[in-house]
């Protein structure tokens, strides 16, 4: 996955349609999650699609595995990933997720439906990370 400053570079350029085609490609760059790890317990809430989140401590760092079953929800998925992959807990705790996602403007590109849930998965992330910082 690119970091996301070189994704929103790219974005920045491109039609709306194209935009969405970026998503789709992103979301098809995450690595497989285990159709195991798909349970009630990693399903982020409040997603019109359904999505999973799966932390897991790889050292001192956290790396993610997420799945949507919807081709631009998943794409978003993996623009909260790139903001916080493979980082340390503690900087996941103090990242600003939502505002490094501002420059994609999602909330002006796509649904209301595809990005109610994304509050709820940034809450997820960073719950994570604070309970494994501490």
């Amino acid at each position: 996955m690119p970091p996301l400053s070189d994704i929103a570079e790219e974005y920045e350029f491109l039609e709306s349609e194209d935009r969405y085609r970026l998503l789709i490609d992103l979301g098809r760059k995450l690595e497989p999650m285990p159709e195991a790890l798909k349970t009630d317990a990693t399903k982020v809430r409040g997603c019109s699609a359904s999505v999973w989140v799966y932390p897991r401590q790889d050292g001192d760092k956290l790396h993610f595995l997420a799945d949507s079953n919807a081709a631009i929800t998943k794409g978003v998925v993996a623009l909260v990933l790139a903001a916080v992959q493979d980082k340390k807990a503690e900087e996941v705790a103090e990242t600003d997720i939502a505002a490094a996602l501002e420059p994609f403007e999602l909330s002006r590109e796509l649904s209301s439906n595809r990005t109610q849930g994304v509050p709820n998965m940034i809450a997820l992330v960073r719950e994570t990370a604070e309970r494994l910082a501490a």
